[in-house]
């Protein structure tokens, strides 16, 4: 039986739960108190009606979303008390493929539903301490925005006069995350190194393919709360550039749709955009793919 001190660690069940549409307040950032944020009843609660809302299929141990809760009242004493020593280890995710309409694949890495739970408990702390700091024309994975929202935007531009768009994709841009910069950036408004090691270990907590572990060396998988909010952190630097210039952008994850008035505007920043985050910029690493139009329409030559 489990002791009284063990029994107040205990994750809250169902019945405690908050109602839907409750929000965790970000309260200030000092070292030390974020990894006991992510920790307190009420961001757990809420990580936990998030992943059971997501549902998902299991990770490499098998655990069903459904099975989850039980799993918890169980074990959440000692998986806290690992998170709180800092000896908590993520296992590997489970590689699967989907295919997409060029022929590719795109790679999703399925996390454990203990490690989804984990995830979702610090991208809601990282999300309140970083969401100032965004960028009012990104609409990617942020709370209260939408890709509607971002069509709306780009709308608005074309209506404006902004009728040159320069369509940028950073080519497989989450498989190819350098980490050593996202983490880099991570320390100018996260200082808390429990947690920034416990995202590391995220990082680098390997695939499992065909019952073997693949080391990860660099990405940020598809798959787990944490990579959007993690995107939009080392994408923050390019969306704040593209202002500083004075460009007028729309940006959705890795999507970006930079607009201007004129065609040779729009080569201009076409060039720009390259130079700044083509293969010689360490964060990406990957080729920047992009397409110069006209409202949707491909330029006549």
């Amino acid at each position: 039986m489990a002791s009284v001190e063990q029994r107040k660690l205990c994750l809250p069940m169902a019945e405690d739960e908050l109602m839907a549409g409750d929000c965790v307040e970000p309260r200030s950032t000092t070292s030390s108190s974020l990894m006991a944020r992510v920790l307190e009843r009420d961001n757990l609660i809420h990580a936990l009606k998030q992943v059971k809302r997501n549902k998902g299929a299991p990770g490499i141990d098998g655990l069903t979303v459904e099975r989850f809760p039980a799993y918890l009242k169980q074990y959440w004493p000692v998986i806290r008390q690992q998170l709180q020593d800092g000896t908590y280890r993520p296992k590997p995710v489970r590689r699967v493929e989907i295919p997409k309409p060029d022929g590719r694949t795109r790679k999703l890495g399925i996390p454990t539903v203990l490690d989804r739970f984990i995830q979702q408990a610090i991208a809601q702390v990282l999300q309140a301490d970083w969401d100032e700091y965004f960028h009012d024309h990104s609409y990617g994975f942020r709370p209260k925005r939408s890709a509607h929202q971002a069509v709306r935007q780009a709308q608005t531009m074309i209506r404006s006069g902004h009728r040159w768009v320069v369509d940028c994709d950073l080519d497989a841009f989450f498989d190819r995350v350098n980490h050593d910069p996202l983490i880099t950036r991570l320390k100018q408004q996260t200082h808390d190194d429990e947690l920034l090691r416990l995202i590391n270990r995220y990082l680098k907590a390997g695939v499992r393919l065909e019952g073997k572990t693949i080391a990860s060396t660099e990405g940020v998988p598809q798959g787990g709360p944490l990579s959007p909010v993690l995107s939009n952190v080392l994408l923050n630097d390019l969306d704040w550039e593209l202002h500083r210039r004075g460009h007028h952008f729309v940006r959705y994850a890795d999507d970006c749709v930079p607009r201007a008035q004129a065609v040779a505007y729009a080569t201009h920043v076409r060039a720009a955009q390259k130079m700044r985050v083509g293969p010689s910029e360490p964060p990406y690493r990957r080729r920047l793919q992009t397409t110069l139009s006209c409202e949707g329409k491909e330029p006549w030559w």
